[in-house]
């Protein structure tokens, strides 16, 4: 016996790219069981170990570890936009 859910869920296919509705009590197929990673979604309360490894593999910073936008990121923080000192002191930039 699989993981049931505990309440009806929605997730997005990643074949079909369309909106699945899983609902409470079910079991739903390895593949859509790793995409439902909070665990009050389990009836026990305990993610399947699809949905273990798929949270696990996530990036829980949510940053993108792309290096070729980090240096521009850094150089717009310390940065202001053109026109940005004249706005701020409020001359119209005139």
């Amino acid at each position: 016996m699989g993981a049931r859910l505990a309440a009806t869920v929605y997730v997005t296919d990643p074949d079909t790219h369309q909106t699945v509705r899983l609902d409470e009590g079910s079991e739903p197929d390895t593949r859509l069981a790793a995409l439902i990673t909070n665990p009050a979604a389990w009836e026990d309360g305990t993610l399947p170990a699809a949905a273990k490894q798929a949270a696990e593999s996530s990036d829980p910073t949510g940053e993108d570890d792309d290096a070729d936008t980090k240096p521009a990121a850094k150089r717009a923080a310390r940065k202001p936009a053109r026109g940005r000192t004249a706005a701020d002191e409020g001359t119209g930039g005139q």
